[in-house]
């Protein structure tokens, strides 16, 4: 037989989608590659159509609109509540950018999928309508399976208990055991081998090896309080360490680059790094917006967050599972009360202690196997001779490989 095609569509909408679908791809790769095609999709731009194109820039436009204006966020997020999951994929498949949603499902097909595994909605979405009738599986990397994501699929992943056991008890006509699955939350897979000496690590970037340090982050695109927060730490001359990682933002990157900064404070702003791990592993604290990725892997690093902003009830049921749940994070939002924070951290260490401990419990729950091997059974359910007959091998091109930019 030959091998059935297993698509993996990045989709860019902000970043928090991207890593968790490299992680699952390459575990499944690792896993199944001898008896799959697994082709990596940069679904939106890699043809060239431009509605598509239009319509992930689309998306990007948003999380930075959510971003300056949290009304808007959550304005947004209640429109979806009020229509629904069908109607809001619709509305926004049909309405929002018009013509994206043909060239999607042509594209799609164009594909010829037999499994299409998501971490957004949209290529979900574009799966479930397409001639080809592929199989479904979607990650959720959020907190809450929120509206959108609540679109049909055959199989949903979520990695937080709570929105597991919401899902479950408030949509029991959507979700049951079976086509809702519990899973370790979705990491990249070189984080296993990161670096966790953090005095070794700040000498390898140049930074005081003794010194406090805070980490910031806002997300890919770099918008929120970051540089407010900065600004305030070097007014007050704080002995720290500051990494603001701005992300796509080059103004704030420059802005940053350009303050004056004397006496104790080291600050040193970074742009949109490779090394992310490398950057975390520095870390004493975390301050920035509760983005799902970036939440997460922090806490992998067994840092404490301080969650400076919510842009959506998305960003909220993430940020309130880690301060109720997971207990690794504290919620502050005005700036100044922050730095105030971080001020009695250095001089009462030991109030950090609980949590980098409720950080550091949490590190068993992290890695794509588990949702690999449960897409895979999805698989089986139509392809069950994969267990029971050898696949051929066809030509030495056996995968489809194209990375997102």
């Amino acid at each position: 037989m030959n091998k059935p095609r297993v698509i993996f569509p990045y989709t860019e909408a902000g970043f928090g989608h991207i890593m968790p679908m490299r992680s699952v791809a390459d575990e499944f790769e690792r896993l199944y590659g001898d008896k799959v095609e697994c082709v990596r999709s940069d679904f939106f731009t890699e043809g060239g159509d431009e509605k598509l194109i239009k319509l992930q820039d689309g998306f990007k436009k948003e999380v930075i609109k959510y971003n300056k204006s949290s009304f808007y966020g959550y304005l947004c997020m209640l429109g979806m509540n009020l229509v629904g999951p069908r109607g809001a994929v619709n509305a926004a498949m049909s309405l929002w950018k018009p013509g994206a949603k043909n060239g999607g499902i042509k594209h799609m097909d164009e594909l010829a999928p037999d499994l299409v595994v998501s971490t957004h909605w949209a290529t979900n979405y574009f799966a479930k309508k397409c001639k080809s009738k592929p199989l479904t599986a979607m990650y959720c990397p959020d907190a809450h399976l929120y509206d959108v994501f609540r679109y049909p699929c055959d199989l949903t992943l979520i990695s937080a208990e709570t929105g597991y056991k919401s899902a479950l008890k408030h949509h029991p006509l959507r979700y049951n055991t079976q086509n809702l699955k519990l899973v370790p939350f979705l990491i990249r897979s070189e984080v296993f081998s990161a670096p966790t000496d953090k005095r070794a690590m700040r000498k390898k970037l140049g930074l005081d090896p003794d010194k406090f340090t805070v980490v910031l982050a806002e997300g890919g695109y770099g918008v929120g309080k970051m540089a407010t927060i900065c600004k305030l730490i070097i007014e007050r001359d704080l002995p720290v360490t500051i990494v603001p990682v701005c992300g796509k933002n080059t103004e704030l990157y420059k802005e940053l680059l350009n303050l004056k900064v004397e006496g104790q404070t080291d600050c040193r702003p970074m742009g949109l790094v490779a090394n992310i791990f490398e950057v975390l592993a520095t870390a004493d604290l975390f301050c920035g917006k509760s983005g799902a990725s970036m939440i997460a892997e922090t806490c992998f690093f067994g840092i404490p967050q301080i969650i400076t902003e919510y842009a959506t009830s998305i960003e909220q049921h993430n940020g309130e599972y880690y301060v109720k749940t997971v207990k690794s994070a504290m919620r502050i939002f005005k700036s100044r009360k922050v730095v105030d924070k971080i001020e009695e951290f250095l001089q009462h260490p030991e109030r950090l202690k609980p949590f980098k401990e409720a950080a550091a419990a949490q590190h068993a729950n992290y890695g794509a196997t588990e949702a690999a091997k449960e897409i895979y059974k999805l698989l089986l359910t139509r392809f069950p001779e994969l267990d029971k007959q050898e696949v051929k091998q066809g030509n030495e091109e056996t995968k489809k490989e194209i990375l997102p930019a």
